[in-house]
């Protein structure tokens, strides 16, 4: 970390021209993703970004820092070995919702299972963009697309959900266009130890615009989403009216002031408990029945494995009699050929 001095986020923008669509989404998350870099104060050099495959995936380009452009689904696993082989770096994560949770989804579930410290941005656009407008593991039931004209029969795939069943300690939820709100959750991403889950809802303006427009019309809003902050009550709305409240197992939506309902009704939002119940079930809200949750709506502390494992690799090293390469090839049964 650089010594009581906040970088500029320019400085974390490489000279490469970027090639998104005019409107894409993925503008307002790099620019987010640098002006996080910049707050934390991360040196470029202490910094690497790898990706997959994806429109998303060309981000590396786009950062003045360490990067890696690697192959379709595999980011999971190349970023694990550099965070394993340098704990020291902060390493992120870049992902399209095909990237990770097709044919990289092996590989996702178990980088969250085993808790590398990395801090993954997971693009959510619901679509096959950079292969222009195939349906992905989170588009909707029903959605037309090139490779289901009649309109998908499969049922999507929730990240926060994925998340917390492979064990995850942290998932967050934001808005492209969100940017004050994606460089708080992003904060928060790099300063939970073990790996981070940033779920991004994205707009790609060709092949599947305004998919979230339900949600992030400003109209509305404020009525169909809510900011969650641990230690605070669940209350949304324009009036700051609206509540979410225990109905038995379940949660359930209620107006402040109805029904003998008070501020003092509504839940109060614990990111840092380990019981991972509320946290999926507030993953897992959709409107028009809820509220979609954005914020930070798990954080919770877990062993982390890249420390882990470089604890009991120093511990071996104390007792083991092998030192060197030469004495690891000489121990066992050994034979010479002549």
């Amino acid at each position: 970390m650089a010594e009581n001095k906040k970088l500029p986020f320019l400085e974390y923008k490489s000279d490469q021209d970027v090639r998104w669509c005019p409107g894409c989404g993925d503008h307002a998350i790099l620019n987010a993703l640098q002006k996080t870099m910049a707050e934390l104060n991360i040196p470029q050099k202490d910094i690497a970004v790898i990706s997959g495959i994806g429109c998303s995936s060309r981000l590396p380009y786009y950062m003045n820092t360490y990067g890696f452009h690697t192959i379709h689904g595999r980011a999971s696993a190349i970023a694990s070995g550099v965070k394993l082989a340098n704990p020291k770096l902060s390493v992120w994560q870049i992902t399209g919702d095909g990237d990770a949770l097709a044919i990289g989804g092996n590989h996702f579930i178990h980088v969250i299972r085993r808790n590398v410290d990395l801090n993954v941005i997971l693009f959510n656009n619901q679509i096959y963009g950079l292969t222009k407008g195939q349906y992905s593991p989170t588009s909707r039931r029903g959605f037309i697309s090139k490779t289901s004209p009649y309109g998908t029969i499969e049922y999507p795939f929730r990240p926060g959900e994925l998340t917390i069943g492979a064990r995850g300690y942290f998932f967050a939820r934001t808005i492209d266009k969100e940017i004050k709100l994606s460089v708080e959750v992003m904060k928060a991403a790099a300063r939970h130890k073990g790996t981070s889950i940033v779920e991004v809802l994205q707009n790609c303006v060709i092949y599947n615009d305004n998919t979230h427009r339900e949600i992030t019309d400003k109209q509305f809003k404020e009525d169909r989403t809510i900011v969650l902050e641990h230690g605070k009550p669940m209350i949304f709305g324009k009036q700051r009216n609206k509540g979410l409240v225990l109905n038995g197992t379940s949660l359930k939506v209620v107006h402040i002031g109805e029904d003998g309902i008070s501020e003092k009704d509504i839940l109060v939002h614990d990111a840092h408990t380990e019981d991972p119940t509320i946290h999926l079930k507030l993953a897992d809200m959709e409107y028009p029945e809820f509220p979609v949750a954005l914020g930070v709506i798990r954080d919770a502390d877990a062993p982390v494995y890249d420390q882990c494992a470089e604890e009991q690799m120093e511990r071996i090293k104390k007792t083991s009699k092998i030192k060197s390469f030469h004495d690891l090839v000489n121990s066992g049964e050994v034979w010479e050929v002549k």
